[in-house]
């Protein structure tokens, strides 16, 4: 896990030839900030990707178990109580509506100590001075109990896209909108929703297929709770779940944690 800069610097390069080449629809809302929206079914423009240089932003982790806090939010509020330039769903959540259904911390507070059996964890706010600012950890691939040590937010999830760029859900048949975080081969961070019910399979195909250079990518959420904020460069977005072919059928969920973007 420690920096591949170079490495990262030529595939930033590629990255950048072939989204050129891709004619994507990327607007730069600050520097380090982009925004995209791309179609999934027509010209629908339903699946949207917020891109974060991890050099000029911090993720943060908001609970609303966490000490001063209490009450659930949408991404929307979250992100305005804490001055954010974007939220996003940290993960699902248990019945208690409070409660990640897998661990979750940062170096002040605990949610949830359980480790679960889903393979990847999004790591940030490093411990350590040579690891990425960013990393989503691979399970299968990559020693987690060592990895852990070396970051204070930890974020675990359900593995979309593996270590090997591999789709690991099979075929379902429920459909919905999602929520997802993922990285890119330059290692910037990508916020993920797509309002257009699909299956996660799917999904993850047409993240792949996109010109995103996407290399893993964690699920935070489906349905109606799912939800992206953004409010940056004189531009303010809230993408929420219930929406079905372009019809909002109701405001966004409050949720118990957030994943933001603030400036640093």
């Amino acid at each position: 896990m420690a920096r591949r800069s170079g490495l990262r610097i030529v595939l930033g390069v590629l990255l950048a030839a072939s989204c050129a080449a891709a004619g994507d629809s990327w607007r730069t809302l600050e520097p380090g900030l982009e925004l995209a929206d791309f179609s999934v079914i027509d010209d629908d423009r339903a699946l949207h990707v917020l891109r974060i240089d991890p050099e000029r932003f911090d993720l943060v982790l908001l609970n609303s178990t966490a000490p001063g806090e209490g009450e659930l939010n949408t991404a929307r509020s979250w992100a305005r109580d804490h001055d954010l330039v974007a939220a996003i769903n940290a993960s699902m959540y248990q019945q208690d509506y409070r409660t990640s259904v897998s661990l979750m911390r940062t170096r002040e507070h605990v949610n949830n100590t359980y480790v679960s059996k889903d393979n990847t964890v999004l790591a940030f706010d490093p411990i350590a001075d040579d690891v990425d600012r960013v990393a989503i950890i691979d399970r299968t691939c990559e020693d987690f109990a060592t990895i852990r040590t070396l970051y204070g937010s930890l974020v675990q999830g359900i593995r979309m896209v593996s270590c090997h760029r591999n789709n690991t859900w099979s075929q379902q048949r429920r459909r919905h909108a999602t929520s997802a975080i993922g990285l890119d081969a330059a290692g910037r961070i990508l916020l993920i929703f797509c309002a257009r019910p699909l299956s996660t399979h799917d999904l993850i195909n047409r993240l792949l297929a996109e010109p995103l250079g996407l290399e893993r990518c964690m699920y935070t959420e489906g349905g109606p709770p799912s939800q992206l904020y953004v409010n940056a460069g004189g531009e303010e977005h809230e993408y929420v779940g219930g929406i079905v072919g372009g019809a909002r059928l109701g405001d966004a969920y409050p949720v118990p944690n957030v994943v933001g973007v603030r400036r640093r």
